[in-house]
């Protein structure tokens, strides 16, 4: 994400998630959500708590593993270098990366078979990955667009945000990324019709698949589930309100997952906030907070039956960002807040909890995140907080309180 952001933001720094070096670090109560959060703290899942464990990998963000049938994960990369293999999401030369995860345990992965892919924007700026999905020995593959930059002055700083884009479509392959159908779909005729080369909200920009263990085996229905965050208007709004990393609403769409659907728009259902409906223009949000939400990801923790949906704030797109775990028994919610993590990473972002590394309880995962691609801003440092947090595929052990 690093290679295209050029904001400079100044913000007061407030609490951290850092403990004495050797102990484990405890989020503390007091970086607890604002005053307008919407959600209710969760009564059986109470708070999370960070531990002294802890592994990093690469040099790249935007990861998101899917465990397949083989018990390897398969995850996108981009914007950075992998066993000295790079890809760069922006420009006409655009391409996006993948690798394979082999391991069990967290702080003794290899990462290998990395490679890249050539996608063309156009008419957009950049293309990134997002959701990823291995799933009977295929794996769909998804990127969507941003444009920009749109120049605003606040408080004397210059800010310079690229806005998010359409969801392109999926590409697919059949022998594990070894070579890729692309999709049908373009960046100017995307899967979902939606367009934002003037700065247009959309609602389905940067789709993640649910998380519903290996091979999907514990999908409710069969179907493979995405969440994704947008907006709905642009009236009045925060700086850089709908971009990668920013947002208001999280939107919930399905489709029996097969090569002959997934770049079908016509087989996907869309969450109208009673139901589901074909038709794309009816879709709700399962949930919205105006100007605090940003990029999402769902896991579904099968020994708690609790699906866990972790939420970025952005902010403004840079300097620190927010994080927030939410938990509901149903996938279309309602959520409640398991714990508000301010500024984490400080600057933490692509945050997912990986199913592989739940633990028989449910009470013990792991992490997954990016941080800290931009280490000062008009030269205010961005701190790294916990400590391991830097510009890789970080994962770190967390403890869900009961």
């Amino acid at each position: 994400m690093k290679e295209h952001m050029k904001t400079h933001l100044a913000l007061a720094s407030l609490t951290s998630l850092g403990a004495a070096i050797g102990a484990p670090p405890v989020v503390p109560p007091q970086a607890g959500p604002p005053a307008d959060c919407p959600f209710e703290q969760s009564a059986t899942l109470t708070g999370m708590t960070l531990t002294d464990r802890h592994a990093e990998y690469t040099g790249a963000d935007t990861w998101y593993p899917s465990w397949a049938s083989d018990g390897n994960m398969y995850s996108p990369y981009t914007d950075g270098v992998v066993n000295g293999l790079r890809s760069n999401s922006a420009g006409g030369g655009a391409t996006t990366g993948q690798a394979k995860i082999i391991g069990d345990d967290p702080l003794k992965l290899t990462i290998v078979d990395q490679a890249v892919h050539k996608s063309s924007p156009a008419p957009y700026q950049s293309r990134y990955p997002c959701g990823s999905l291995l799933y009977k020995g295929a794996w769909y593959y998804g990127t969507y667009c941003l444009h920009g930059g749109q120049i605003k002055k606040h408080e004397g700083i210059t800010y310079n945000w690229p806005w998010l884009g359409p969801f392109v479509g999926f590409r697919h392959s059949t022998d594990l990324g070894k070579t890729w159908i692309e999709t049908p779909c373009t960046p100017a005729q995307p899967l979902f019709g939606e367009h934002s080369l003037k700065g247009e909200p959309v609602r389905i920009g940067a789709p993640h698949f649910v998380d519903f263990g290996k091979d999907m085996e514990h999908s409710p229905d069969g179907k493979a589930y995405l969440v994704a965050h947008g907006a709905s208007d642009g009236k009045d709004r925060r700086f850089g309100y709908n971009s990668w990393i920013t947002g208001d609403e999280i939107y919930l769409l399905r489709v029996t997952p097969a090569i002959e659907n997934i770049n079908d728009a016509s087989k996907y259902e869309f969450f109208d906030g009673a139901g589901w409906t074909n038709d794309f223009s009816r879709i709700k949000p399962i949930t919205a907070w105006r100007d605090k939400m940003g990029c999402v990801t769902m896991t579904y923790n099968a020994p708690l039956k609790k699906y866990l949906m972790c939420v970025t704030d952005g902010m403004t797109t840079g300097c620190r960002f927010n994080t927030y775990i939410l938990e509901s028994d149903k996938i279309t919610g309602p959520f409640k807040l398991v714990q508000y993590l301010k500024h984490f990473g400080e600057q933490g972002y692509f945050v997912n909890f990986p199913s592989k590394f739940i633990s028989a309880d449910g009470r013990t995962l792991w992490l997954s995140y990016s941080g800290n691609f931009a280490t000062s801003w008009d030269g205010q440092q961005i701190k790294k907080n916990p400590p391991s947090s830097r510009y890789a595929w970080c994962l770190h052990e967390v403890k869900l309180g009961k």
